[in-house]
């Protein structure tokens, strides 16, 4: 059986915190690590964008709809697959397991992408417009 580490699950504490007891110390080191955060986000907010063709235009509801119905027609897909081989109450084959592994690593990726562009949202890294209605 293989295992995927995914990045879906962050520790919000990961970054470094200073154990010098100098207060003055303190708050510079934290002001050059806000400043290097403020830089990671200003970078991202300025490429992603553009990477992603948006420009200055918005993420659409329809994004993630796509990605939704592409990462669930995966998962279906992947277990279809597993149901089907599992049928005839025989043994699985390797070729037939590394089919199946190819079909769960999709819906993975699919899924670990659709997160990706939720965070970027959260994040601010993508403007949003909601639909209108």
């Amino acid at each position: 059986m293989s295992s995927i580490m995914t990045a879906s699950y962050r520790n919000r504490r990961d970054h470094f915190e200073p154990s010098d007891n100098d207060p003055h110390e303190q708050r510079r080191l934290r002001g050059h690590l806000e400043q290097i955060d403020y830089t990671a986000f200003v970078s991202n907010r300025e490429v992603i964008p553009q990477v992603l063709g948006l420009g200055t235009n918005h993420t659409e509801p329809a994004a993630f709809q796509r990605l939704a119905v592409a990462a669930a027609t995966a998962r279906a897909r992947w277990i279809a697959e597993a149901l089907k081989l599992t049928d005839g109450g025989v043994a699985v084959s390797a070729a037939d397991a590394q089919r199946l592994t190819g079909l769960r690593v999709a819906f993975e990726e699919l899924t670990e992408a659709y997160e990706g562009l939720r965070r970027m949202v959260e994040r601010g890294y993508l403007p949003y417009r909601a639909a209108e209605r």
